[in-house]
């Protein structure tokens, strides 16, 4: 078995552990423990949780390995490998008991920032509906034990696309600008609240495309994968001084360079 499926197997492994322990948290309560980026942004003592379990299960299968978490920051390991984990993906939803929430982990290679990193190993599970999508570099994605690849159309009336929205006030003009922007290719739109969720969407063609500005790499990083192997096309476009947000970009082949174009023009 190579490095990518044993790492993928391990990925598989943790996401439903961890995803057991959201979902039993979730019935007792959820309990807010701060605020992140703004007053929107939360954090559960969960989120925690669920994070300690999943930096605890490594430690112990690869004591060597790197770690990214939402939580508790970056550490890098003596390997090659470093894991980027999303303890819950979607914890506005999970507080409110929305059921539209995912454990994120990715396995990578290389420096551990998106513009430089290789995925190898992805799994997002989702706790309420038993969802599990998974993917290994060169292995294709996987809905269970079902392979799943993104639309190979779009209809006339247009692409079913997702996007989302940052918690800072100040960026909501420029969101609504942007989906502005991209609405005349779209038949409608869909805004969820969890972004590893809505790339593994584009994955299994259920939805045709995805953009944000604005996700940090945990965000994305396993749901990349699950698009790139499902034969979709993934674009993650870094900040600069002019617009410090980074831009992610997934979609059918079939639409994404006109979504991509839809997404920048009109950017400084």
């Amino acid at each position: 078995m190579s490095l990518a499926h044993d790492l993928e197997a391990l990925a598989i492994d943790i996401a439903q552990d961890a995803g057991a322990l959201a979902r039993s948290r979730r019935a007792e309560g959820v309990d807010i423990a701060a605020t992140k980026s703004a007053l929107a942004d939360i954090v559960t003592l969960a989120d925690r949780e669920v994070e300690a379990l999943v930096r605890a299960r490594l430690a112990e299968a690869r004591p060597d390995d790197g770690f990214l978490g939402e939580e508790t920051g970056a550490e890098r390991g003596s390997s090659d490998v470093t894991w980027v984990i999303d303890p819950i993906d979607g914890t506005v939803n999970y507080a409110y008991g929305i059921p539209q929430y995912a454990v994120s982990v990715a396995a990578v290679i290389g420096e551990p920032a998106p513009e430089l990193w290789e995925a190898v190993a992805a799994a997002v599970y989702a706790p309420a509906t038993g969802e599990l999508f998974h993917a290994s570099r060169g292995g294709g994605a996987w809905l269970g034990d079902r392979r799943i690849e993104v639309n190979a159309e779009v209809g006339p009336a247009g692409a079913l696309l997702a996007t989302g929205f940052g918690y800072d006030p100040a960026t909501h003009a420029g969101d609504l600008a942007r989906v502005a922007r991209v609405m005349p290719m779209s038949r409608d739109l869909r805004r969820a609240g969890a972004a590893s969720l809505d790339l593994a969407y584009v994955a299994a063609g259920r939805l045709d495309g995805y953009f944000e500005r604005g996700l940090a790499p945990w965000d994305h990083a396993a749901g990349a994968l699950l698009v790139t192997e499902a034969g979709g096309s993934f674009e993650f476009v870094a900040g600069d001084d002019a617009q410090p947000r980074p831009l992610v970009v997934a979609s059918s082949p079939v639409i994404f360079d006109r979504l991509l174009t839809a997404a920048l023009d009109g950017e400084d």
